[in-house]
């Protein structure tokens, strides 16, 4: 299990590189362009190689890349449906381009409140901007990322995510899951403690396989179980508690998945904090083997 957080790159990718291994992160997560926009600059083709080969050469774990906040994957509207295919294949790319191990992304709000119908507009979505993608020669795995409930958000249990991958018919290398410890926690699942983490895992193997779980968003949670209000708070901090963290480390299905923390705050801070938490808690699991 690989520690790292959501780092910027607006400095440029190698000092992002630098700060992500000054505050301790083994694998990192990045924008691939705002977040906040459907369209970015280009990415130029020689800087992304550049990072690749500096991350190969220090050794550094994988790079994973989060898409825009504003795709909505399950939308009935045509023009909403059209610019998120579409920012979703230009994420891919971007992804593929950064030589990222997965996109992570929001799965969007179903306005209409019938799953299943749902699932299928965004299983065709997924696999309309996989094509687009896949013409520029990308193949980046994809991961959904689960919700804290919140709204119409789709995607808060993970039979709910199933569907939704059932209907693209896309094998997990292609197609995986990102889970939100924060996100699961505050919609009702008890990761909190071990036999929580057990029904969880439990619960991933049967519904989409534990083979598609491609990274982990480590965040604590700043409300209780089952409040579905999605806060961040710092590993501890919050009702997840060190407790849950310490469960989560010791997961032996887990052992292979990375994980990135997303904490408010002032950097360094609150990444080193955070990062170096995650680590001392996966050390004293392993030495209590």
């Amino acid at each position: 299990m690989l520690i790292g957080a959501h780092v910027s790159v607006s400095s440029g990718y190698i000092k992002a590189l630098d700060y992500a291994q000054s505050v301790g992160c083994e694998c990192a997560q990045v924008f691939a362009k705002s977040p906040r926009q459907w369209r970015g600059g280009s990415i130029d083709p020689e800087a992304a190689r550049e990072f690749a080969a500096e991350r190969a050469a220090r050794g550094f774990g994988p790079l994973y890349t989060h898409t825009s906040y504003l795709i909505n994957l399950a939308a009935i509207d045509p023009e909403m449906r059209e610019k998120s295919i579409a920012a979703l294949a230009d994420e891919l790319v971007r992804g593929s381009v950064l030589g990222a191990a997965g996109v992570v992304s929001h799965i969007g709000a179903d306005a209409a409140g019938d799953p299943a119908a749902a699932s299928k507009r965004i299983g065709s979505a997924i696999i309309e901007a996989s094509e687009r993608a896949g013409g520029d020669g990308c193949h980046t795995r994809l991961l959904l990322e689960n919700t804290a409930g919140a709204g119409s958000t789709v995607g808060s249990t993970f039979s709910e995510i199933a569907l939704c991958i059932r209907a693209t018919d896309l094998p997990s290398e292609r197609l995986g899951v990102c889970l939100d410890t924060c996100h699961a926690f505050a919609y009702g699942y008890r990761v909190d403690t071990a036999q929580g983490w057990a029904e969880l895992v439990a619960e991933i193997g049967e519904t989409i396989g534990v083979e598609r779980l491609g990274l982990i968003h480590a965040n604590d949670c700043k409300f209780g179980a089952g409040e579905k209000k999605d806060r961040h708070e710092w590993i501890g901090d919050g009702f997840i508690g060190l407790a849950g963290f310490e469960a989560m480390v010791c997961v032996p299905e887990l052992a292979g998945v990375s994980v990135v923390t997303e904490m408010p705050g002032e950097v360094p801070e609150k990444d080193a904090v955070n990062v170096l938490r995650l680590i001392a808690l996966r050390e004293a699991c392993a030495e209590s083997q």
